[in-house]
């Protein structure tokens, strides 16, 4: 039987956990405002990401629209691969165009909301139903500072881009030129499901019974890859801090609570913690802002989001900024210094997602 529910077509790149945790968290604020929306998360990221940040039921159609960055750790990037995974992608853009229409149509999608692959686009217009996006960059906007070779992926793409009906533009953003009508909206992300007791309760459940305080807590995170070489024994030079790690390769260490593989996210752990250690991500600094949490950031060169995301760390959180070898090869001192403070007095406006649920709720009332 054909779905008969209001029905989201919720496209996310094929890109690490950033995107599709934003996503969620839009897919969530839905539900909550209308729970007989049904949500259908394209996407290749796994049922437990989703899960962890949506709580109701939706369809998961693993489904891979675009490419992103082939990538062997959180920093290191093959464009080679990148650049043939690229061109067969467009290669087959009509054949896997024609087979999302056809289950567009079997199952009565009355919208598309993409974060944010270039095919969404087209497939919204070849399904004669509207496109929307939601994003701080485009993928032309990052192939086409890679050099001449990946010009003709970046035009495509931004001819897909200029079919989109309404971009909802995240902060930390480029000017995504190739969408002909944008909309601002404020940071996006999960929030804390946890008071600090709680968490303290559940650490001590999970054998880790060290209480410290919040400054001298630190979360280490560098998304769905990680890093291949974090210098984890300079943990060991701050035996009275506490470290917080989600790196299913990290050693045991008296100082350092690793919760790979339990029931919890890295937002939910931001409340106890003085200070993020990562990569620039949207996602991270975006949920980081959110809970006024300070970011001690390693620069990513030859990534051309991350310039906009370094500007908006500083301009709006206290920070740290630090080169590779600042990371990888001292004695992590940094910790020890002072943070910079953030260059504006305002505050981003936050909630972005409420704000592009509401959009689609009102969409299908």
């Amino acid at each position: 039987m054909p779905l008969t529910r209001p029905t989201l077509y919720l496209a996310i790149t094929n890109h690490g956990f950033g995107h599709a945790t934003r996503a969620a968290s839009i897919g969530a604020a839905i539900q909550r405002l209308n729970p007989d929306i049904l949500l259908i998360l394209v996407t290749t990221a796994p049922r437990w990401l989703l899960d962890a940040y949506i709580p109701g039921d939706f369809i998961h159609r693993p489904r891979m629209l675009d490419v992103g960055v082939i990538q062997t750790d959180s920093l290191k990037m093959d464009k080679r691969a990148t650049l043939e995974k690229l061109q067969h992608l467009q290669q087959r853009a009509k054949t896997i165009i024609a087979g999302e229409v056809s289950f567009i149509e079997q199952n009565r999608v009355g919208l598309v909301l993409g974060d944010i692959p270039p095919l969404a686009a087209p497939i919204a217009r070849a399904a004669g139903i509207p496109g929307w996006m939601s994003s701080n960059f485009g993928w032309d906007f990052i192939y086409r500072s890679w050099g001449e070779d990946f010009h003709p992926i970046a035009d495509w793409m931004a001819e897909c881009f200029n079919q989109c009906h309404r971009l909802f533009r995240l902060p930390f953003h480029e000017p995504m030129s190739a969408f002909p009508v944008m909309e601002e909206v404020g940071l996006t992300g999960g929030t804390p499901r946890h008071s600090p007791e709680q968490l303290h309760q559940l650490f001590a459940g999970w054998g880790y019974h060290r209480c410290v305080p919040k400054e001298k807590t630190v979360l280490i995170t560098f998304g769905g890859l990680s890093l291949q070489q974090i210098p984890y024994t300079n943990l060991l030079a701050f035996p009275d801090w506490q470290f917080i790690s989600f790196d299913t390769n990290a050693p045991d260490l008296p100082n350092l609570i690793k919760l790979s593989g339990h029931a919890i996210r890295p937002v939910d752990v931001m409340p106890i913690c003085g200070r993020l250690i990562s990569k620039p991500g949207y996602g991270t600094f975006a949920e980081a802002c959110r809970n006024k949490l300070p970011v001690v950031t390693l620069t990513r060169e030859d990534f051309a989001e991350s310039q906009f995301l370094l500007e908006g760390i500083q301009q709006y959180g206290f920070h740290q900024i630090l080169s590779p070898a600042d990371f990888f090869n001292s004695h992590w001192d940094f910790l020890r210094q002072p943070l910079s403070h953030p260059q504006s007095t305002t505050q981003l406006p936050d909630h972005g997602e409420l704000t592009i649920a509401e959009a689609v709720v009102n969409f299908f009332a």
